[in-house]
C-alpha cells in the first residue's frame, strides 16, 4: 500500500505546499502546542503536562527525514526538558520570552535563512516568531490575533495532534511522507 501524502493534503492550498516544501527547522513552543495550553500543579506543587504521543512520532519522522526540530518556550520545566531529550530534540531554548530573538539566534547559530523555518505558536508572545519564519502555523484554540498572522492553523487543536498535522504537512510538502510512513505498511521494511 503506497501513501503519498496524508489526508489532509486535498486541504492544503499549493502555496502552502510551497513554503513548506523548503523548510528545514521547525521550532516549536510547548504550552497551547505541545500540551493544551492548560498547566496542572499537584496539591505538593509539583507541575504535571500531557504531551501527545501523535505528535512524538511524527517529531522523530521529521527528524529522521532530515528536518531538524527545536522548542523555543517561555517557561522554564523540567517536565519539558525530560520530554524533549526522550525525543533527541537537538535545540531546546527555556526561559525564552522574547520567541523572535531566540529564533534569531538559532538560525544565526545554525547559518540559514528566515525563509526555511517553520514557527508553530499559540499566544501573543509567539506572534513575532510567527510572523518573522518563513511559515507560521498556529492551532484552532490560538489567541485570535495568532491565527490571523499563521500561515496555516491546524484542523487539531494544541496537545491534540496538532503539531503532528504539520509534520505532515512538511513531509507531504517534501515528497518524504511515504517513506516516514513505510515501515509501518511493509512489514519486512
Amino acid at each position: 500500500m503506497a501513501v503519498n501524502s496524508s489526508p489532509l493534503a486535498p486541504h492544503w492550498p499549493e502555496a502552502l505546499l510551497a513554503r513548506a516544501k523548503r523548510i528545514r527547522l521547525i521550532a516549536l513552543d510547548v504550552d497551547g502546542i505541545m500540551s493544551d495550553g492548560r498547566l496542572y500543579f499537584s496539591a505538593s506543587g509539583d507541575e504535571l503536562k500531557a504531551f501527545n504521543i501523535l505528535d512524538g512520532l511524527g517529531l522523530k519522522q521529521l527528524m529522521a527525514a532530515g528536518i531538524t526540530v527545536a522548542v523555543i518556550t517561555g517557561r522554564q520545566s523540567p517536565l519539558t526538558e525530560k520530554r524533549m531529550g526522550d525525543l533527541g530534540i537537538p535545540h531546546l531554548m527555556q526561559g525564552r520570552e522574547d520567541k523572535k530573538v531566540a529564533l534569531e539566534e538559532l538560525i544565526s547559530k545554525m547559518d540559514i535563512s528566515p525563509e526555511v523555518i517553520a514557527y508553530m505558536g499559540d499566544d501573543l508572545p509567539d506572534l513575532p516568531a510567527i510572523r518573522f519564519a518563513g511559515l507560521g502555523i498556529t492551532v484552532p484554540n490560538a489567541y485570535w490575533l495568532v491565527q490571523e498572522h499563521a500561515d496555516y492553523c491546524t484542523q487539531a487543536a494544541g496537545g491534540h495532534g496538532a503539531v503532528r498535522e504539520a509534520c505532515d504537512l512538511l513531509l507531504t510538502a517534501q515528497g518524504k511522507l511515504e517513506e516516514a510512513l513505510t515501515r509501518y505498511l511493509e512489514p519486512d521494511a
